[in-house]
């Protein structure tokens, strides 16, 4: 399996749900792992990249201690232009949101609750935009 999608949230059951909800939809076309905050994302993130597995997507969660997701994917962006950006929030303002699609070339925002619909779309979607 040479291409994976990352998902960050604080809340385990969330990670969870995302993961179980791409893995019923795409199957084992990809690797599906998760982190809890951003510390444990950058060390995924850097074993992936050793291991020559090309990350399409990141999946983040807006509000996590320690790190803000946008600070996160902002730092992502830096090194890793190409990979793909959603963040994922139950709030988040319309003019951080749009600051933040300006600075990573955010692909998308999820609402939290989500709909399986939705983040297979956007997912979908963002795949697609790398083809």
């Amino acid at each position: 399996m040479s291409k994976a999608i990352l998902f960050v949230d604080d809340e385990q059951i969330i990670l969870m749900s995302l993961k179980s909800q791409l893995k019923k939809h795409f199957g084992n076309e990809y690797r599906y792992e998760t982190a809890q905050n951003t510390e444990e994302a950058w060390s995924i993130i850097e074993e992936l990249v050793d291991e020559g597995i090309y990350i399409l997507i990141i999946i983040s969660d807006w509000l996590m201690p320690n790190q803000r997701g946008d600070e996160f994917l902002r730092d992502v962006h830096k090194r890793y232009p190409k990979i793909k950006k959603i963040i994922i929030s139950g709030h988040i303002d319309e003019n951080s949101l749009n600051k933040l699609k300006g600075e990573v070339n955010l692909h998308s925002f999820l609402n939290k609750p989500w709909s399986e619909t939705d983040l297979i779309k956007k997912v979908e979607d963002a795949i697609a935009k790398i083809a």
